[in-house]
Formats: C-alpha cells, structure tokens, sequence
C-alpha cells in the first residue's frame, strides 16, 4: 500500500469517529432526557476520569486515557443500545466491530486500536479495570449533574454505576460525587489562612 492509501484508511476512521460527536446517549431518553449529551461528550470527560483514576491507582494514565477515548468508536455502527434493549438484540463484538473500522487504516494504527479495544473488552488489565470504572464513574456524575437539573428519575443511572465500580479510587470518587455540587467549581476556594 502506498503513504496516500494509507492516509485515505485513516481519514476514513477518523470521520466515522466523528459521528459521535452528533450520537447521542439514548439511555438518558428513559430518565426523560430530551437532548441527552452525545457519545463522544461521554468519552472525553470518560477519558479525563480514567487519567484521573489511573493517577489515583497507580495505572498507565495514557494507556487508560486511550482506552477510554476507544471503548465507544464502535457505537458509530451498532449505535449506543439501551441496556434494556440488550435483552432483546445481540449486536457483534465491539472487537468484531473495531477491526471492520480499522480495516483500511495503516497496520500499525489497526494493530494499535484493534489491540486497545481488545484490552478493554477483556477487563483484566490494571489499565482496562481502571477505563471501565472510568466509563461507569462518568456515567454516574451525568446522573448526578441532571438531577441537579430538576431530573428526579436517575437514581436507577446512580445505583447501577455503583455497584459496578472495582477501584478503591473510583468509589472514592463516586462517593465525592453523591455528596457533592456539580457547579461548586464556580466558587473560588477560601485563601490560605
């Protein structure tokens, strides 16, 4: 394959990649969210936590980073699936989907991403642990931020993420979320004394 083949496979991902910024959640349809945040709203602040909590547990921040960025590109093709829709549809594996994606893409890119989603996809990483508390921390402080909104039916969002949360850091976090106030950042700190 020639250098501008390669580029055109590239370009090819990365424009799919940016129907996510136009997808949106749908779960939060359910809890009566008319204009839920998009997937790829989801996976950025996604990948900011994971960094975060990769700090906080001793993991890769950038390889957890990644595979958050990652854990939702194939959602351009299967679309984000409620949870309750689950029961009734089997989509391919995320890993089956990323390598069709990635297919055109230059070796080392698909090895890279095909390698990364596979990663996620396991769970067994320190790395992949980390990235998937990420994913389900994210979605808790979402709950939280609209029923701070006036959206009183989250707490199923709240309850579920929970108790799928493994890290010590990440029930930190979460607990520091119930308790908190999403717009407390508006108000500067008090000076040291």
């Amino acid at each position: 394959m020639n250098d501008d083949h390669d580029a055109a496979g590239a370009m090819r991902f990365i424009f799919e990649a940016g129907v996510l910024k136009r997808a949106a959640r749908t779960g939060w349809w359910f809890a009566g969210i008319k204009h839920p945040e998009s997937i790829a709203e989801h996976s950025f602040r996604t990948a900011l936590i994971g960094m975060m909590l990769a700090a906080m547990e001793g993991a890769d921040p950038a390889r957890v980073s990644m595979l958050c960025v990652l854990h939702d590109t194939q959602e351009t093709r299967i679309t984000d699936i409620p949870h309750i829709a689950k029961r009734y549809l089997t989509a391919a594996p995320n890993t089956t989907v990323t390598a069709d994606q990635v297919a055109a893409c230059p070796p080392a890119v698909a090895d890279l991403i095909n390698a990364a989603v596979a990663e996620y996809e396991a769970g067994e990483t320190p790395e992949a642990i980390v990235a998937r508390d990420a994913d389900k921390l994210e979605c808790l402080v979402q709950a939280v931020e609209y029923r701070h909104q006036g959206i009183d039916n989250v707490q199923r969002w709240i309850d579920s993420s929970r108790a799928a949360l493994k890290t010590t850091s990440a029930h930190r976090l979460a607990d520091a979320a119930l308790t908190g106030q999403p717009l407390a950042w508006l108000t500067p700190p008090p000076p040291p004394a």
